[in-house]
């Protein structure tokens, strides 16, 4: 399965031939906070006022070496993958450009559009 991690372009060109990143994250919160495809859109939210160039991480789960956590923080009904570890970069499978329209709100990409939102 496929996660998504939203991040800095600046902070992916940094860590990006690193074996592991997430460090501050992990120390901030205690896991890194990833998505399903299908709830992007309902975080994008978050990261409309952020004027940083940003990139989409395609994480493949089976890849991952820290434990993903499926977990329902904010009591919505809905569950969100949390990284519980650093994330290893070759589980990283593709790094999409994070596409905004011209109020701030996410477009998805087209690499994703085959996947519903809900």
């Amino acid at each position: 399965m496929v996660i998504l991690h939203c991040m800095k372009k600046e902070t992916w060109e940094k860590v990006k031939d690193n074996k592991y990143f997430g460090e501050k994250s992990l120390e901030l919160e205690g896991f890194v906070h990833c998505s399903p495809v299908e709830y992007m859109w309902r975080v994008a939210p978050n990261f409309k006022d952020i004027t940083d160039e940003l990139v989409l991480l395609c994480i493949d789960t089976d890849k991952l070496k820290s434990e993903v956590r499926w977990e329902d923080g904010d009591k919505c009904g809905r569950s969100y993958p949390h990284v519980y570890g650093l994330i290893n970069t070759d589980a990283v499978t593709k790094v999409l450009p994070y596409l905004k329209d011209e109020n701030g709100n996410w477009i998805k990409n087209d690499e994703l559009k085959h996947i519903q939102d809900r």
